[in-house]
């Protein structure tokens, strides 16, 4: 098995677990919010009208929330306090999970290889690409702000 595909099926099972124990921890908050002082909220029917959409349309969210940065964690836990049935979550867990193992294995070891090579480059080598580096960090910065700016003054 190449080093892509063991990082990429362990990345997966990482993914699995984590996304998957994110949903059960949610399932058990929302599961207590419905018998805490919440319960009245809850029950209101905007929060029902809320969950019925979650469960029948949240998969694709789901799914898509894997290759998202930071919205993963929030997806997967809503997803849960707001029950969704397994036979919708388990396949967009499945499909969303392999291709975010998938992104990291390859674009990650990617990046890893890239930095290994630069670590045994000659030091002018080195330098250079630090120097190139910040020259890219401080580009976007600056064009970020002027973007800004242009918009504050319309």
């Amino acid at each position: 098995m190449d080093r892509v595909a063991l990082t990429a099926a362990a990345l997966y099972a990482v993914v699995l677990l984590r996304a998957g124990g994110t949903f059960a921890v949610g399932w058990l908050a929302g599961a207590g919010a419905r018998r805490s002082k919440l319960a009245g909220r809850i029950s209101s029917a905007r929060f029902q009208r809320a969950e019925r959409a979650i469960q029948r349309w949240g998969a694709p969210v789901v799914a898509v929330s894997f290759l998202t940065i930071g919205f993963q964690t929030a997806a997967n836990f809503l997803a849960g306090s707001m029950r969704m049935p397994l036979p919708r979550y388990l396949p967009a867990l499945f499909l969303g999970g392999a291709c975010w193992a998938l992104v990291y294995a390859t674009a990650g070891l990617g990046v890893l290889d890239l930095l290994a090579r630069l670590l045994a480059a000659p030091t002018a080598v080195r330098v250079a690409a630090v120097a190139a580096l910040l020259l890219a960090v401080c580009g976007v910065a600056v064009h970020l702000r002027r973007r800004r700016c242009t918009r504050s003054d319309d």
